[in-house]
């Protein structure tokens, strides 16, 4: 891979906020409930986390904040969803880093068997 081709300082900037959403256990575990169950609302996240719903909606803020989630509201309640494109972009981010990873490992290995 190229330098052309590393992450932008731009795109470094769009990916922290998104890795720092991933980066708590809450957070986490609230994807992994939107993903298996679909849309719920905060009063049925709750149900499925011991935290209060003032910090479950603080968290919630904070992963609609990254493009993780959105919501939208059903009468009285915001329903919250996944949002599967940020997380297509996480994966991208990853597999580009792994890319540099391998052809580094890789110019390291032709150094060494060259000397």
């Amino acid at each position: 891979m190229s330098r052309a081709e590393a992450l932008s300082p731009a795109r470094v900037k769009d990916a922290a906020p998104l890795f720092a959403a991933l980066g708590d256990a809450t957070r986490l575990g609230l994807l992994v409930t939107l993903c298996s169950s679909g849309p719920l609302s905060v009063t049925r996240l709750g149900s499925r986390f011991a935290v209060s719903r003032q910090a479950l909606t603080k968290h919630l803020d904070v992963l609609a904040a990254s493009g993780l989630v959105r919501s939208s509201r059903q009468g009285r309640e915001r329903i919250w969803e996944l949002e599967p494109r940020r997380l297509g972009d996480a994966h991208a981010y990853l597999e580009r880093l792994s890319r540099q990873w391998d052809d580094a490992l890789g110019r390291l290995k032709a150094f060494v068997e060259r000397g």
